[in-house]
């Protein structure tokens, strides 16, 4: 070998050093001839199965409303989407974004004296998205973080929906009549992250919103955006959401300062 592709050699490996310290991608994986090194192997069919698992786990809907209640001190609802199963959730996304009957029914009930739903300013749902993990790991720790930035707001019971998409905040917000709506929901897992959470904040939510409506905060979780600067950024959007009642693509912040750019 000559000196010219040793060094190449030696370069390359040094560059692959430095890009795997940056990120959890697979960058310059080791290989023995044409095929990856055993363990390399190894460890990619771990993450593709912990992807895969995560996509299919259910949510613990239970135990996830005990402990939001705990630690929040506000009323936890339980409700389902329109898909009966885990298999329904995957194939229709459609029904993922609508409440059950049973749901819609115990929401429609929740009016005061007069018949009519007091309101809130915001109302968090929590669905378990496409990683059912996620929102175990994650949707506690962060509302904990959350909330207290949110003196004097006023704040809905929280509702917990199984096999729920996005969009199932916007018929639950609008029920609630909530100004501004945010749904925690477990992202769809990578082959270095099955526990991502997402926030998507809605202004005004109702039936027929579209994602550019929404801003999103995204890769929440420990390796990922900490619960202190995800809380930061939800607050920072919350505030500027309702200083100028909109959310979407009018409505950008720069994350590290938390501060409104663009239009």
């Amino acid at each position: 070998m000559s000196d010219i592709e040793t060094n190449s050699r030696e370069s390359g490996g040094a560059l692959a050093a430095r890009l795997r310290a940056l990120t959890p991608a697979r960058v310059g994986l080791g290989r023995t001839g044409v095929s990856l090194e055993t363990h390399e192997l190894l460890d990619f069919q771990r993450a593709h199965a912990q992807a895969r698992d995560a996509v299919h786990s259910r949510l613990d809907a239970a135990a996830l409303a005990v402990e939001l209640e705990r630690s929040t001190q506000l009323e936890v609802l339980r409700m389902r989407s329109a898909c009966g199963d885990r298999a329904t959730y995957l194939q229709r996304p459609d029904l993922g974004r609508m409440l059950d009957e049973s749901s819609r029914a115990r929401l429609a009930r929740r009016t005061d004296g007069s018949g009519h739903e007091a309101g809130c300013e915001l109302a968090v749902i929590v669905a378990d998205g496409l990683s059912a993990l996620a929102v175990e790991r994650h949707a506690v720790p962060l509302l904990v973080e959350l909330l207290p930035r949110l003196d004097g707001w006023s704040i809905g019971p929280i509702v917990v929906v199984e096999q729920g998409r996005v969009a199932i905040g916007d018929e639950i917000g609008f029920a609630l009549k909530a100004q501004i709506s945010v749904v925690l929901i477990g992202e769809r897992p990578g082959l270095s992250a099955p526990d991502s959470l997402g926030a998507y904040i809605t202004w005004e939510p109702r039936p027929g919103r579209n994602d550019a409506e929404r801003n999103c905060v995204s890769n929440i979780r420990v390796e990922g955006l900490s619960y202190p600067q995800a809380a930061g950024q939800l607050r920072a959007y919350l505030s500027e959401a309702r200083g100028r009642r909109l959310t979407g693509v009018d409505l950008k912040l720069d994350s590290g300062t938390e501060r409104l750019i663009g239009r």
